[in-house]
């Protein structure tokens, strides 16, 4: 199976998801998870990005939508989005990322 560089995606808020009081916040996520996946794939590319979404007037088109999306369908965030895909929401579960990573030819060390 070829490796197709990924993009992941995490989108959420300075303010703390109302029902995720108790977990941490999205950046504390995002940077949380850049490393985790760094750790698991070293030397394999991957672009990870963090929208605030009630700031994303400055992404493209989709992050946009995306982010309006998670805002009216009251999604817990973050929301992690792996090429389109959600594999996480509100406390985002490392393996359920991992996996779909390796679903792209991603190899763990």
């Amino acid at each position: 199976m070829s490796k197709q560089a990924v993009e992941i995606s995490v989108y959420g808020a300075e303010v703390l998801c109302p029902s995720c009081v108790n977990l941490p916040s999205s950046k504390e996520t995002y940077e949380w998870l850049q490393a985790a996946v760094a750790r698991k794939f070293p030397d394999q590319p991957f672009t990870i990005s963090y929208i605030d979404i009630f700031k994303a007037e400055n992404c493209e088109d989709e992050k946009k939508a995306f982010a309006s999306r998670v805002v009216e369908e009251d999604m817990f965030y973050p929301v992690v989005v792996i090429n389109g895909e959600i594999v996480g929401e509100g406390n985002p579960k490392l393996k359920t990322v991992y996996a779909e990573m390796e679903k792209y030819g991603y190899i763990a060390s």
